[in-house]
């Protein structure tokens, strides 16, 4: 890992993530596209919610990214019984001192792992909707800073819904991207066990060769660099009536937000900067739309009936609105 103290151009932090994606690789198979994605929530300073059936490396996936960045990394597990204060911290007496004082919680940390958090009820999910939006935890009046950089991935099953509770659409909203985990390739799957049968160790990201290239200073020089990404005013129309497009989808009953919007141009900025360009073009933000507007759109009961999905319904509206030239 380079110097820290030394500013880096924009040419050798890109290098640098490549390397991030290299380490991540040493430990994670056929999951390009979600280390993508958690790259690009970190540059914008974004969320990522991750679904999948188990077993497709979600949790390996964070942690392996954490160690290649260099960044500290809890993991909770979401439980029908678990309250706000095991997420958030609790104020605690000691005896000693005789007096209160505050016990942080997981969620002071630079990645946060939420591993099934539809599994635990609204009041603990809402727990974690100041820390993802404001970046802060208040107990007791005294509002608390997160860590910075700062990033919730939760993941949730796509099978087993009993015993769930469902995420809001507040919540649902605070997240930049869904990425969805599919099963690997069968060649993919052959290296996995070529791995494990050599003696990969998952919870050993040591043994396998995982190192830190990138460091928390250059990760906040990236995501300046990526802030200062340009947008011309017809690619930002073009953004904007793309989630227009879903309001007026004969299938949805709730389209994307103008927060929505926002969220699709900050993940074009960075993935426009992760290849090398100045200013977005309708091709980044068109790469962006289905992960982050998939979770922000609710279908009709008759559309879920017929089995129409959300990305259909996306992939048309791409299909359909004009793109600037």
């Amino acid at each position: 890992m380079t110097d820290p103290a030394q500013p880096r151009t924009n040419d050798e932090l890109r290098l640098a993530l490549s390397r991030v994606r290299t380490e991540v690789g040493k430990a994670v198979v056929g999951q390009d596209g979600a280390v993508t994605g958690l790259m690009v929530a970190l540059l914008a300073r974004g969320h990522v919610l991750l679904e999948g059936v188990p077993g497709v490396a979600k949790t390996l996936l964070v942690r392996s990214l954490s160690a290649a960045l260099s960044l500290d990394t809890k993991r909770v597990q979401f439980t029908p019984d678990l309250m706000p204060g095991d997420v958030t911290g609790s104020l605690v007496y000691d005896a000693r001192a005789g007096e209160f004082e505050f016990r942080a919680g997981p969620v002071f940390t630079n990645i946060l792992l939420a591993d099934e958090i539809n599994r635990t009820p609204p009041k603990t999910q809402s727990a974690l909707l100041e820390a993802m939006e404001e970046r802060q935890v208040s107990v007791d009046g005294v509002s608390r800073p997160l860590p910075d950089p700062f990033l919730v991935a939760a993941t949730m099953n796509p099978i087993e819904y009993e015993g769930t509770y469902t995420l809001p659409e507040a919540q649902l909203d605070r997240f930049l991207l869904k990425l969805t985990l599919e099963i690997p390739e069968r060649d993919a799957e052959i290296a996995v066990l070529a791995r494990h049968a050599a003696g990969f160790n998952p919870r050993d990201l040591a043994g396998a060769g995982v190192t830190a290239v990138l460091g928390a200073d250059e990760l906040h020089q990236a995501q300046a660099a990526v802030a200062r990404v340009g947008a011309a005013p017809d690619v930002l129309a073009y953004a904007v009536d793309l989630s227009r497009a879903t309001r007026q989808s004969p299938s949805v009953k709730l389209g994307v937000s103008p927060r929505g919007s926002t969220a699709l141009l900050a993940a074009a900025k960075a993935w426009a900067w992760l290849n090398g360009f100045d200013s977005i073009t309708p091709d980044h933000v068109q790469a962006m739309v289905l992960p982050v507007l998939r979770h922000r759109i609710q279908l009709r009961p008759e559309a879920e009936l017929e089995g129409v999905s959300v990305d259909t319904i996306l992939r048309g509206i791409l299909a359909q609105v004009q793109v600037p030239i």
